[in-house]
């Protein structure tokens, strides 16, 4: 049997309206032309399925269709933004602000324009994982181009107050980017309404392919990028390649249907969350990882006390597939670098699985995750010596 996927982040499947909508630009009875292609009615098709695509996915989280690049997913869409921004606007000044907890596709670029002579300043969050306006207000100085913090973060699933952050930007002229892969389909996504700059998201957080991304760039603002990949200039000049069609397809019916089915399906995930919670609580010595007030239910991570890590993943690998970060870090031996910037100490964080639900999670499968979690955890406690209440 396979296991359970509670690490939607990296097992997700397509949904099947959207797998429909990519198969019809595969094959020859489909739309399978270059969309950069002006000279024949092949590319004429493929240009204007992809741009039905565009204003869908603009549509979607409250921009305009002009305003949505096409990117390889999040990471490249993150990417763009920290070097396009910082170098367009390089004369104005050399210092950028973000978090301790972004996600690596933020924090890597971080590094490398810290090699190339920007100065960073990184966000220490609150226990519960808030990074607040006022923080940003007091990090921010008139050498200031760039601020990226994280809508949602991918581990403890904390929503950040994106709207009021671009409120103490916009005051002192800095840019705002936000990293929004895990928003969309999970809570309310307006690119206008919030007064954000750029915004990057990814086509498999909500169940369509891997390997498509956007990034979006407010034209209200009238932010500036430098390109980063050059060629024959698709994408305004701003990214170049031919783009897959079937992919953009696929994300672009994927945001349609999450922007239609996220409201409704938010009680039913909530009710799993909770089932889930309390399931794994009853264990005691279990904590919660992040503010259960401001965050999405499709996320919870948890820390055991009394077990380590390592054994506990390997313990449950099997039955369920679970994570102890970021799918992207998961071959990473060392403890959540996210779990150590909100103050938790090496065991704690060392201790911990995020659980992942979704549109196709069942209650079935929460319970047998309860039921698998609880006999590792038991058995690593009984094993190790630890005198846990409820062990």
């Amino acid at each position: 049997m396979r296991p359970v996927y509670l690490d939607y982040a990296a097992t997700t499947p397509v949904a099947a309206p959207v797998l429909a909508a990519m198969m019809d630009c595969l094959g020859t009875d489909g739309v399978f032309g270059n969309p950069g292609s002006a000279s024949h009615e092949y590319g004429d098709c493929a240009r204007s399925t992809v741009e039905r695509a565009r204003a869908q996915v603009a549509a979607a989280v409250g921009a305009e269709a002009d305003e949505i690049v096409w990117t390889s997913g999040a990471t490249e869409a993150n990417n763009l933004a920290l070097f396009g921004v910082t170098h367009y606007y390089a004369k104005r000044g050399k210092h950028m602000v973000t978090s301790r907890t972004e996600h690596k596709a933020v924090l890597d670029p971080c590094a490398e324009l810290v090699r190339r002579g920007w100065r960073v300043t990184y966000l220490v969050p609150g226990a519960g994982g808030i990074v607040e306006p006022h923080q940003v207000a007091a990090a921010l100085t008139p050498e200031t181009v760039l601020v990226s913090i994280m809508h949602v973060n991918n581990e403890i699933g904390v929503v950040q107050d994106v709207a009021g952050i671009a409120q103490v930007c916009a005051r002192q002229g800095a840019w705002l980017h936000v990293d929004a892969a895990q928003s969309m389909g999970k809570v309310a996504v307006d690119f206008a309404r919030s007064g954000v700059d750029l915004m990057s998201f990814s086509a498999h957080k909500v169940y369509g392919p891997k390997g498509v991304g956007a990034l979006c760039v407010s034209r209200r603002a009238g932010v500036q990028l430098a390109a980063q990949i050059f060629g024959v200039g698709q994408e305004r000049g701003v990214r170049a390649g031919t783009l897959a069609t079937h992919q953009v397809v696929g994300m672009g019916a994927a945001f349609e249907l999450a922007q239609t089915l996220w409201i409704g399906e938010l009680p039913r995930i909530k009710d799993l969350q909770q089932r889930l919670s309390q399931g794994l609580m009853a264990l005691g010595g279990v904590l919660r990882n992040g503010d259960s007030q401001n965050s999405v239910p499709h996320l919870l991570n948890l820390s055991f006390e009394g077990v380590e890590g390592e054994s506990l993943l390997a313990a449950v690998a099997p039955q369920i597939a679970v994570s102890t970060g970021s799918a992207c870090m998961s071959a990473n031996p060392e403890p959540s670098y996210v779990l150590r910037a909100l103050g938790r100490d090496e065991q704690r964080a060392e201790s911990s699985l995020r659980f992942s639900l979704g549109r196709f999670t069942t209650e079935a499968e929460i319970d047998v995750t309860v039921s698998v979690v609880k006999q590792a955890v038991l058995h690593l406690r009984r094993i190790g010596g630890a005198g846990i209440l409820g062990a």
